[in-house]
C-alpha cells in the first residue's frame, strides 16, 4: 500500500517542492484532505510546505506571527508521544478555543487535526499534520495507525530535509556537504560514488575496501548495512533502516541511516541508488525520549515506550505492568527492539539507549 508514498517521501527530502503532492497522497490514503510539513528550530519562523487547501492559511499563519501563540508544539513535546494524535485528544475545549491554529483552520471548514512531532538527533523538530473537513467527524484509530506506519520514513526523510533546511539539493557534492552529516552515496551494488569531508573524517568507522566499497568497523552493523543496501536494490522498503553503533574509547555513539535515492532525487546524485548518513549522538545519562527512539530505530509507539522504561532502570515485568500489557507481550516487543537496534541482551540495549540523546 505504502511503497509509492515512501518513494515520494525520500524524493521530497531532497526536492522539497514535492512535499505538497506527497502530503496530499498521504492525506488521500488516510481520510484527510490537507497536510503540512514543518521544520521547527528555536524561535525562528518555521519553514514549511503544505497542500493546496491549507497553503494560503499557512502563509497567513506564519507571516502574521500567529504561530508564536500556537500551543500545539509545546503540548505535543511535553506529551512525548511517539506517534500521531488527534488535537481533540491532547487539548481540552478551552485550549482549542484559544488556539490560533484551530481558529484559522476552522475558517475554511477544517479540523480534527492529526499531528506528530519528531525530534531530530541533530536538534531540529519536524512536525507533520493532517486535517479533515469538520463535517467528516473525528478520525478513527485505523487512520492513526496508518499514519504511524509511515512515521519512521517521515522521520528519516525529515532528517534530510532538516539538514538541507527545506532547500532543494542541487548536485552531488554540494548536497552532501550541505547535509552537515557524514554521508556517502552508493550504487545498488555498494560501490561508493561520492562522499563528503565529514564522512572521510571517520576512518575508524567507515573502512575502505577493494572496488570502491566500504565496510563498517563493527561486523554486526556492517552486515546490517549490507543487507539493507541489497534489500533496497531489490525494492524492499522494510530494509530502510537506522543502525546503531555503541560508543568505544575511539568514538562517540552514532547511528547509520540507510536511505533510498528515489525518482527526481536520483538525478541530483548522478544515478546513485542509496545514501548512507550518520548522526552522532552524545554520551549521556539521560533517558532518551520515545520520539527520539522511533525516529532513530523505527520502534513502534509501544516498543519505544517499553524501551524508554527499560533505559530508565525499570524491570521488564514492571514495565509491562505500567503499560498494562502481559509479560509475554512485553517479551515479544523486546525481541523486536533487539532486532531493530542490533542488540541481543537487555543490558546491551540499555547501554546503547542511554548513550542516545539529541545533540545539544
Amino acid at each position: 500500500m505504502w511503497a509509492p508514498v515512501i518513494d515520494r517521501i525520500y524524493e521530497a527530502a531532497f526536492v522539497p517542492e514535492l512535499w505538497p503532492e506527497t502530503l496530499q497522497e498521504i492525506a488521500l490514503r488516510t481520510g484527510s484532505v490537507s497536510g503540512e510539513f514543518q521544520l521547527i528550530t528555536d524561535s525562528a519562523t518555521p519553514r514549511w510546505q503544505a497542500t493546496d487547501v491549507t497553503r494560503p492559511v499557512m502563509d497567513d499563519f506564519m507571516a502574521s506571527g500567529m504561530w508564536r501563540r500556537c500551543m500545539r508544539p509545546q503540548v505535543l513535546l511535553e506529551l512525548n508521544h511517539a506517534g500521531f494524535l488527534c488535537d481533540h485528544d491532547y487539548m481540552d475545549a478551552g485550549q482549542l478555543a484559544a488556539d490560533p491554529a484551530y481558529e484559522v483552520m476552522g475558517r475554511i471548514g477544517l479540523g480534527w487535526q492529526l499531528g506528530t512531532l519528531i525530534p531530530m538527533p541533530t536538534g531540529e523538530v519536524v512536525g507533520v499534520t493532517f486535517e479533515r473537513w469538520v463535517a467528516q467527524g473525528k478520525p478513527g484509530q485505523d487512520e492513526i495507525d496508518r499514519l504511524d506506519e509511515l512515521r519512521p520514513h517521515l522521520a528519516r526523510g525529515g532528517l534530510i530535509a532538516a539538514r538541507l533546511q527545506l532547500e532543494r539539493a542541487r548536485e552531488t557534492v554540494s548536497a552532501l556537504e550541505a547535509l552537515g552529516l557524514p554521508a556517502a552515496v552508493m550504487s545498488a551494488s555498494g560501490k561508493v560514488r561520492a562522499t563528503n569531508s565529514l564522512f572521510e573524517a571517520l576512518p575508524e568507522v567507515f573502512l575502505p575496501r577493494a572496488f570502491d566499497q566500504i565496510s563498517v568497523a563493527v561486523k554486526r552493523a556492517d552486515d546490517m548495512v549490507r543487507d539493507a543496501i541489497q534489500s533496497l536494490s531489490d525494492g524492499h522498503f522494510t530494509a530502510i533502516r537506522s543502525i546503531p553503533l555503541a560508543a568505544t574509547v575511539e568514538r562517540q555513539p552514532l547511528v547509520i541511516h540507510v536511505l533510498p535515492i528515489r525518482r527526481s532525487a536520483y538525478d541530483v546524485f548522478s544515478g546513485s541508488d542509496v545514501i548512507i548518513a550518520a548522526t552522532m549522538v552524545s554520551a549521556s545519562n539521560l533517558v532518551p525520549s520515545p520520539s527520539i527512539l522511533t525516529g532513530l530505530f523505527d520502534l513502534s509507539p509501544a516498543e519505544a515506550k517499553l524501551a524508554t522504561a527499560l533505559a530508565a532502570g525499570t524491570s521488564l515485568n514492571d514495565a509491562a505492568m505500567s503499560a498494562s500489557i502481559k509479560l509475554k507481550t512485553a517479551r515479544t516487543y523486546l525481541e523486536r527492539i533487539f532486532a531493530k537496534t542490533g542488540t541481543h541482551r537487555q543490558s546491551e540495549l540499555v547501554a546503547l539507549l542511554k548513550s542516545t540523546a539529541p545533540l545539544s
